[in-house]
């Protein structure tokens, strides 16, 4: 009919809709984002709705013009009420100079994926107490909103299957999410054909987003059928990324132009029809059956409750508010509001699968199961970074050539041919190493700025105060690391040489942009000169107050903190070391005269200032952190972290009792000695046995006296003690450490004795003469099962736990070592009796290798403790014919990895060779620029 109105709509709202390959499809885009804006489906604070509109303004009518913008203003309605911010858009429009429509647009685009309402359309429902909710389905799930609030987020890996019946639509979680006891969640909508059109959309966006191919059609039950036989029908996103890979298809080409004449000309120049009328929410369908179940099953669903995201402030980094709705992005110099920053959460390990109420089940590894979704705005999913990049190319920079195949569990053919499409300068994977790294750094950050913001407003559990002090230092580090990475990302997208077809000049350099953002860093040492400050703030809040300190310790447990929390405060200065040392590599290898070398020696120099300045705030932050990650793990003292104590070393020595040798735990400071052991504990805590002050100390190598192999004796004023080490390598560290400990010891006598006066708790009536271990009662062990069940995932990889049950030790150097010896990126992992290699994002810090499916995953499916664990090239008996193939080895235990080039291959070795194998004991109490020498 003459009457029928088409009215354009975005069915899928992908999390990053600005790495569309097409501009004409980001136009689109940006027309259905200011639609919402109009509508007021996206709504957002004042000065982000009036920055979209500044974009809008410059995409449709071209530079600022003050009096031509507030005549057009007049005559458009982009917002409801938008006069009362009028000066604001101006304001905003006039810093746009110069900018193309095409690049409004993507601004737009940039901004509107940050906001919570992004792509968000309500249902209104309500809960099995009455109360009024919204529904919504996004590509990370299903959505409960209050108002405008979100209140709740069900994550596709966490959800088991999803169904209506009548006017209920229903939730069914995996029981590990909610307990065995509510695992179903139950929402009325106001009708049968509402709630089925609600179940119908997450049909569809779980399908797009999710799948790699949509499910096939299902026989027609030939007598009765149940259920409903919906399926989307269209392309996933796994497909379309495929058919540009593939099929080779061409661009339409389009040069996209400012969609209105100025308001003096009134002339008409528009890309696409002007249309007024409001787009469509959804498709509406006719009725089916009464009811009707998508199943969903997974190979690993989080227990970890998905957070209700905070924001931030939206104004500059010196008075952000951590509680403050939006944020700013650094990297465009202007407020910019920020969604929940975990838009990542999308994709946990393991795909759940769809399948319908009769539908034919497939196993959790079939091949429609599919990993391909974007989880974070900044961080692309490997294989979907090929839709960015001109059709025939390859697979993603962001991939290896070895690592990139879609299938992932097993990598066999053509390595060389793959090796061929992709640079093979050794600046080149210096390049990705700084990306790889980078990528887990911003995680990291993401503990902090994210998880553990989200425990503590949820509990409300941290003062004001300290809230303010902890989140205005890390949220404008994290927010200026959004950025970096992003360019990170796009220079080496460029220098594999994808999309510059249609740019000019040389990208195959990264120096530029260290330089540049070196440069932009320094501008935040105030805030990393602060971390001190909050360190201590926040660990005598956790003495202080109760509340705080069960959220803490609650979510030290969570898969998320993978680490002790506090360790995570250290990483912005830490990182500050990596980049010192990845420079160094790059001016190392270029010659004087390479492009890049000018500005990687420039880069060089910003952050040696910045690590000069920071160094010695860096040496008493490591050494409160560990003090404190002690503290917590030790039962017997109050004040560990006592001022002018240093930790020096942890590690398994066998102590001789009246049983014969006793297996415990010694801890060494500046001013004691602690010996303790592992109990079968609530807490999986160690106790203290006994502690002797170094004042006074002596330490003698006794093996010839005691007949025990690698023993030596300590005699104190209290009491004397003989200890064995397992080897007579470790017997030496020990017997070094004591000895330049006690010599240490003697300069701060009166010190030392007060420390341990305030610290040491007497809780135990034995005598000093302790000579054998405390045994727990049946009751003790019987009630702390559950919670060693509960934390063993967590707590088994700390040095302490790993020192225990490998019987070596751990020095603070070896510490600071490994520090410098982090490394991430994609190996293929074999074990010593398999056949297939499986492709694993690894991350290698703190001793210990974390396993995930991808570099986007919020945490690591498995982890390695590779204390004890020798590394070394594959011999021909381990019948592995691979190139850059380093094994690991402890007794039994054998692992084989692959890396994807020579370099790769040798970073590897190195980093974990230097962090697993102790330096120069010698070097143990020297300042930090003279271990440097030492350990280089």
């Amino acid at each position: 009919p003459k009457t029928t109105v088409l009215r354009l709509a975005v069915k899928f709202f992908p999390p990053d809709p600005g790495q569309l390959q097409e501009e004409y499809t980001r136009y689109l885009f940006a027309l259905q984002i200011k639609r919402d804006l109009a509508e007021e489906r996206l709504t957002c604070s004042d000065n982000t709705a009036a920055l979209l509109v500044s974009h809008l303004l410059q995409s449709e009518i071209g530079d600022f013009d003050e009096s031509e913008d507030r005549e057009h203003l007049k005559t458009n309605r982009y917002l409801p009420n938008q006069e009362r911010i009028e000066g604001k858009i101006l304001e905003f429009h006039r810093k746009h100079v110069g900018q193309t429509p095409a690049e409004s647009d993507f601004q737009v685009l940039e901004i509107a994926r940050k906001l919570e309402m992004y792509g968000i359309r309500f249902h209104l429902a309500s809960d099995r107490e009455g109360t009024k909710i919204n529904l919504a389905v996004s590509h990370m799930g299903v959505l409960v909103f209050q108002g405008n609030t979100k209140i709740n987020t069900f994550n596709w890996s966490k959800v088991r299957k999803l169904s209506f019946k009548r006017k209920r639509f229903l939730i069914k979680l995996h029981p590990e999410v909610c307990g065995p006891y509510q695992d179903t969640l139950e929402f009325l909508l106001g009708s049968r054909d509402e709630c089925k059109n609600f179940w119908k959309i997450c049909v569809e966006y779980h399908t797009f987003f999710r799948l790699f191919d949509q499910p096939k059609p299902k026989a027609k039950a030939v007598f009765f059928s149940r259920g409903s036989s919906f399926r989307y029908s269209g392309r996933t996103q796994k497909q379309l990324v495929d058919y540009i890979k593939d099929s080779g298809m061409k661009k339409t080409p389009y040069e996209r132009r400012h969609s209105k004449a100025r308001a003096s000309t009134r002339t008409s120049n528009t890309d696409v029809p002007k249309q007024s009328v409001p787009f469509t929410e959804g498709l509406r369908t006719p009725g089916s059956p009464a009811s009707a179940a998508a199943p969903f099953h997974s190979v690993h669903s989080s227990a970890t409750p998905t957070p209700v995201l905070p924001v931030f402030a939206e104004t500059s980094p010196s008075s952000l508010d951590p509680r403050a709705p939006y944020t700013r992005i650094p990297e465009k110099n202007t407020a910019m509001p920020a969604e929940e920053v975990g838009r990542k959460l999308m994709q946990q390990p393991g795909s759940p699968m769809l399948q319908g109420v009769g539908f034919g089940s497939l196993p959790v590894d079939h091949p429609q199961l599919s990993s391909l979704v974007l989880k974070s705005p900044l961080s692309l999913n490997p294989a979907f970074q090929v839709n960015l990049n001109t059709a025939g190319q390859g697979s993603s920079p962001l991939l290896s050539p070895v690592l990139s195949d879609a299938g992932g569990a097993r990598v066999e053919e053509d390595d060389e041919m793959k090796r061929k499409r992709y640079p093979t300068d050794k600046a080149y994977f210096i390049a990705k190493e700084i990306l790889a790294t980078e990528r887990t750094y911003l995680k990291d950050l993401e503990v902090i700025t994210v998880w553990f913001r989200s425990a503590v407003i949820k509990e409300n559990a941290m003062p004001e105060g300290l809230m303010t002090l902890l989140f205005s230092n890390i949220d404008p580090i994290y927010e200026f690391h959004r950025g970096f990475l992003k360019e990170i990302e796009q220079r080496l997208s460029l220098w594999e040489g994808k999309t510059n077809a249609h740019m000019k000049g040389d990208y195959q350099r990264i120096g530029d942009v260290m330089l540049r953002n070196m440069r932009t860093l320094k501008e935040f040492t105030s805030y990393l000169q602060k971390h001190d400050e909050v360190l201590t703030e926040l660990e005598k809040a956790t003495k202080r107050l109760k509340k705080l300190e069960m959220v803490y310790k609650e979510f030290e447990l969570q898969k998320v903190c993978y680490l002790p929390l506090n360790t995570f405060l250290l990483k912005p200065i830490q990182r500050l070391m990596h980049y010192k040392l990845i420079l160094g590599r790059l001016c190392k290898h270029y010659t004087a005269e390479h492009r890049d070398f000018a500005d990687c020696r420039s880069a060089l120099k910003e952050v040696t200032e910045m690590t000069s300045q920071l160094q010695h705030s860096l040496i008493r932050l490591e050494n409160f952190q560990k003090l404190t990650e002690l503290q917590h793990d030790l039962i017997g003292i109050d004040n560990l972290t006592a001022p002018g104590r240093e930790f020096i070393r942890e590690g398994c020595l066998y102590k001789l009792t009246k049983k014969g040798l006793q297996q415990r735990m010694f801890f060494l400071f500046s001013d004691m000695l602690l010996y303790t052991s592992k109990g079968v504990t609530g807490t999986n805590q160690f106790k203290i046995h006994g502690h002797l002050p170094l004042h006074g100390m002596l330490v003698e190598e006794s093996e010839n006296e005691w007949a025990v192999p690698h023993c030596f004796t300590i005699y104190s004023a209290q009491k004397t003690i003989v200890v064995a080490a397992s080897t007579r390598l470790e017997m030496g560290k020990w017997m070094e450490d004591l000895n330049m400990a006690i010599e240490m010891a003697k300069k701060s006598t009166e010190k030392s004795d007060m420390l341990l006066e305030n610290s040491v708790c007497n809780r135990s009536n034995r005598s000093s003469d302790e000579v054998s271990l405390e045994q727990e009662s049946e009751d003790d062990i019987h009630s702390s099962r559950s919670s060693l069940d509960r934390q063993s995932h967590h707590r088994a990889n700390t040095t302490m736990h790993v020192c225990w049950y490998r019987n070596t030790s751990v020095s603070m150097t070896d510490h600071s070592v490994a520090v410098e010896n982090q490394l991430s990126g994609y190996l293929l992992r074999k074990f010593k009796n398999s056949n297939g290699w499986q492709k694993l994002w690894v991350v290698f810090t703190n001793f210990c290798l974390f396993f995930y499916k991808t570099h986007q995953d919020d945490y690591p499916l498995a982890s390695l403790p590779l204390l004890g664990y020798a590394v070394s090239s594959p011999v021909e008996a381990d019948g592995i014919q691979k190139d850059y193939v380093f094994k690991l080895q402890f007794k039994s235990h054998v692992y084989f990895f692959r890396a994807e080039s020579k370099y790769t291959f040798e970073r590897w070795m190195e980093v974990i060779k230097r962090a697993t194998s102790s330096p120069a004991r010698s070097s143990l109490l020297l300042p930090k620029g003279e271990k440097d020498s030492h350990t280089d």
